[in-house]
């Protein structure tokens, strides 16, 4: 897997950064006993995503806007499990 994961790996990506912040970074890999590439990739990757799943507004193209409007236009299905579920009490809360 890592030899496919090396071999798709085409492009450069350069980033400056302060002494103090390389050498967090430095050591952190060493602690994870990996190398720069890989650890920078894999939490920038992860990061990317956390930040796309938290945007509250997105942008869509006419078709994708109503593929997103029919969907919503649709009923509500009585899902008795949900129904159940939704009728216990909290966990999170004291009662």
């Amino acid at each position: 897997m890592a030899t496919e994961a090396k071999r798709r790996r085409r492009e450069r990506l350069e980033v400056r950064t302060a002494p103090e912040d390389r050498a967090l970074v430095d050591s952190v890999v060493a602690a994870y006993g990996t190398d720069l590439t890989e650890f920078v990739v894999t939490n920038l990757t992860v990061a990317a995503r956390r930040a796309l799943a938290d945007r509250s507004e997105f942008v869509l193209d006419s078709d994708s806007r109503q593929a997103w409007e029919k969907v919503n236009r649709r009923r509500a299905r009585d899902l008795p499990g949900l129904r159940e579920l939704m009728q216990r009490p909290s966990p999170f809360v004291d009662e």
